[in-house]
């Protein structure tokens, strides 16, 4: 089985997080799923790098990284991801969704009204634990 490493961005407006929805995909488990914005982590980068790259070309924004939150590992039906989620902030709400088909920013205490994919929830209840 595949196993990959992608970096996501856990991204604060004052007290609201960035969730945005995944496309349409064959892949039932993840189709239309909401989660926090990233990619994959290539060979020559660093988390850090990685996760800067991914969220300007997904949703042209450059947030302050501000330190690891949680990493997660989930197993999918035909992959396993390890997932190294970032807290990070922004002046703005201002950006451009590229690849995601609609965005939501919430309270801590909101984010369960969505449905995540698998891989995202412990981010998502470690969320609302702390607050």
């Amino acid at each position: 089985m595949k196993s990959i490493e992608v970096v996501a961005g856990i991204i604060f407006f004052k007290n609201q997080i960035l969730c945005v929805q995944r496309p349409e995909s064959k892949h039932q488990y993840i189709s239309k799923k909401f989660e926090f914005p990233g990619g994959k982590v290539e060979p020559e980068e660093t988390k850090i790098e990685a996760l800067q790259r991914e969220l300007l070309e997904e949703l042209n924004i450059i947030p302050a990284i501000k330190s690891l939150y949680l990493t997660v590992e989930h197993t999918y039906p035909d992959f396993k991801v390890t997932m190294h989620g970032f807290l990070c902030e922004v002046d703005s709400k201002a950006l451009s969704l590229r690849e995601h088909i609609s965005q939501e920013w919430l309270k801590p205490e909101e984010l369960n009204q969505l449905d995540w994919a698998a891989a995202d929830i412990p981010i998502v209840q470690k969320l609302q634990s702390n607050h």
